[in-house]
């Protein structure tokens, strides 16, 4: 009878060291938008607190952290800051199709650290053009620098203000070009406004001046078997994190 026990312990505890090594905490690697920064400052605790999970953030453009992922970059989900690349990467099998969804729309906001700089017409402080630089991201690698571009056209102001504009690898970049002083204004996330330390004057730019900020998330094909992948791209989709988004001035698609 003992021995039959002590089988039966042993026999469990093998069957739990079997097992153990699924159930243990694992690592994901977000590539982010840098326009998400800080929403993932965050959600990123509460992720980790609620899954067990270690989740390592590295932001940028979302054409750099595409083309990182083209050439190998061990990242196992990226958020990006529009549509199109998450595509790309979906058609060329780097990216899971299934797992795509919209996790916010983005607002863009013209941004200046003096509370006296911009009035309630943004419109009116860019045709009066009484700064000596203004920052936008990139267009080239930047979905809201594309954005900011695409606003100035609209209002005929582009061409004429080549000697003005200054270019950030980011929209993290670009607001710290601004709160640094590099630039008197620029074009931010409206994210970035509501947590910066430096709340200033700034202007909401109306949603149609621009096409939609849809911002896609999408799972990394190498991570397929990475159930700490999965779950965090899950963990964006739960109350917790939409209402985290939406106060950052995000807007939401339906759940």
């Amino acid at each position: 009878m003992k021995n039959r026990f002590v089988n039966r312990v042993l026999a469990l505890a093998t069957a739990l060291l079997l097992v153990a090594p699924a159930a243990r905490a694992q690592e994901v690697v977000a590539a982010v938008a840098a326009n998400f920064a800080a929403a993932m400052a965050r959600i990123e605790p509460a992720f980790e607190q609620a899954s067990g999970h270690q989740l390592t953030v590295v932001l940028g453009s979302s054409g750099k952290l595409v083309t990182q992922i083209q050439q190998g970059a061990p990242f196992d989900v990226l958020l990006s800051a529009d549509v199109e690349r998450p595509d790309v990467l979906a058609k060329s099998g780097l990216g899971v199709p299934a797992s795509r969804f919209t996790y916010a729309i983005g607002r863009l906001a013209l941004w200046s650290p003096d509370p006296q700089a911009i009035g309630a017409d943004g419109v009116a402080y860019l045709r009066a053009g009484s700064f000596r630089h203004l920052a936008i991201a990139n267009p080239a690698v930047a979905p809201y620098g594309a954005a900011a571009q695409q606003v100035l056209e609209k209002l005929g102001l582009w061409a004429a203000m080549q000697d003005k504009v200054v270019r950030g690898e980011d929209i993290g970049q670009v607001y710290s070009m601004v709160a640094s002083g590099a630039a008197e204004a620029g074009f931010v996330a409206l994210s970035a406004v509501i947590a910066g330390p430096k709340p200033g004057s700034h202007w909401t730019v109306p949603q149609e001046m621009y096409p939609p900020l849809k911002q896609d998330a999408i799972l990394v094909t190498r991570a397929r078997a990475n159930p700490a992948a999965q779950a965090f791209l899950d963990y964006l989709k739960t109350p917790a994190s939409r209402d985290v988004i939406q106060s950052l001035g995000y807007d939401l698609p339906a759940p």
